[in-house]
C-alpha cells in the first residue's frame, strides 16, 4: 500500500460539549500526516453551538469536511455505517468528539498499513484523564499481536474503539456496525476476526480519553452488564467463544453489577487498567 490518503470518521449528537468537539477536530487536523477528509455525521438534530461548530469549520476548511446530516438519532452504530459510506478512502481512522488524537497517531497507523497490506485493522493503548490530559490517571492496554488480539477477544474487546484505523472494504464486507446500542465495536471487531481479516495494536497510547465518575457507573449498570452477557451469548452461538468464556464472562460481569463503586474502581485499575504507579518502567 503506497497511499497515505485516509478519511476521519466522526459522529456527533446534541449532548455533546462543543469544547471538546473542537479539540478534538483540532487534534485530527494538525496530525503529522494529516488527513484529506473529515466526514461528520450529524446523528439527529444538534444544538446551535455543535451546528456552529461544524459550520465555521465547513468555512475555514472547504475541501475538507464532510457532512452527513440524519433526520433522527438512530445510536452510534447506524450513524458510523452511514458515514462510512461517506468515506472516500480506504483507510478510515475513527475519532470521537471529546477525546484527543496525539499528533502522530495517523502517521503511525499508516506506517503500519503500509509495512503490511495485509492488516484491516490497526488500532492503539488509550491514556485516561478526567479535566487535564497533562495529568494521566489510567491506560487501558490491549494485546499487539494478531495471535494475542485473537486470544483476548474470546473474553474481550481486543480494540479501544476510538484508537482504531481500518479498511473501509473490510468493514463493509461484514456487514458495518450492528444495530446495537452498545457494544457495537466489539460485535464488529470480532466478526472482522472470525472472517479472517488481519489485526495489530500500535504498543503506545495514541488516544487520550476523557473519562469521568460517569464512565466507571456506566461500565456496572446493569444495561451494561447484561448487554455484554448478551453479546458474549451470541459469540458462544456462533462458535466464536467457548462455553468455558461465556460462563467466565457472566460471572465477571455479574460481581461488577453487584459489588460497590469503591470496589469496582479497585478491580479496574488493579486488573483491567495500568495506572502511573504500576505501569512497568
Amino acid at each position: 500500500m503506497t497511499n497515505k490518503n485516509y478519511s476521519v470518521l466522526m459522529s456527533v449528537y446534541q449532548k455533546e460539549t462543543p469544547e471538546y468537539f473542537i479539540t478534538s477536530i483540532e487534534s485530527m487536523i494538525n496530525q503529522t500526516l494529516p488527513p484529506n477528509e473529515i466526514v461528520i455525521v450529524k446523528d439527529g438534530e444538534l444544538t446551535e453551538e455543535l451546528d456552529e461548530v461544524i459550520n465555521r469549520y465547513q468555512t475555514s476548511y472547504p475541501n475538507l469536511f464532510t457532512v452527513v446530516p440524519l433526520q433522527h438519532n438512530v445510536g452510534l452504530g447506524k450513524a458510523l455505517n452511514y458515514g462510512l459510506e461517506n468515506c472516500k478512502n480506504e483507510l478510515v481512522a475513527r475519532m470521537d468528539t471529546d477525546d484527543i488524537s496525539v499528533r502522530d497517531r495517523c502517521e503511525l497507523q499508516i506506517n503500519k498499513f503500509v509495512k503490511n497490506d495485509n492488516l484491516s485493522i490497526v488500532g492503539s493503548f488509550i491514556d485516561e484523564f478526567y479535566d487535564d490530559p497533562e495529568n494521566i490517571l489510567s491506560s487501558r492496554v490491549v494485546p499487539i499481536t494478531h495471535q494475542d488480539i485473537l486470544k483476548f477477544s474470546r473474553r474481550r474487546n481486543p480494540f479501544n474503539h476510538p484508537t482504531v484505523m481500518y479498511k473501509k472494504s473490510a468493514v463493509l464486507r461484514c456487514g458495518g456496525y450492528g444495530d446495537y446500542r452498545r457494544n457495537q465495536d466489539f460485535d464488529l471487531f470480532v466478526r472482522m476476526l472470525n472472517s479472517g481479516f488481519i489485526a495489530e495494536n500500535v504498543d503506545k497510547a495514541l488516544v487520550l480519553f476523557r473519562a469521568n465518575q460517569n464512565n466507571s457507573e456506566r461500565r456496572k449498570s446493569w444495561v451494561k452488564c447484561k448487554s455484554n452477557i448478551k453479546l458474549m451469548h451470541t459469540f458462544w452461538k456462533k462458535g466464536y467463544s467457548s462455553l468455558i468464556d461465556l460462563l467466565i464472562v457472566s460471572v465477571s460481569q455479574l460481581v461488577v453489577y453487584i459489588s460497590p463503586l469503591w470496589f469496582f474502581n479497585w478491580l479496574s485499575n488493579t486488573f483491567l487498567r495500568k495506572t502511573p504507579n504500576n505501569q512497568e518502567s
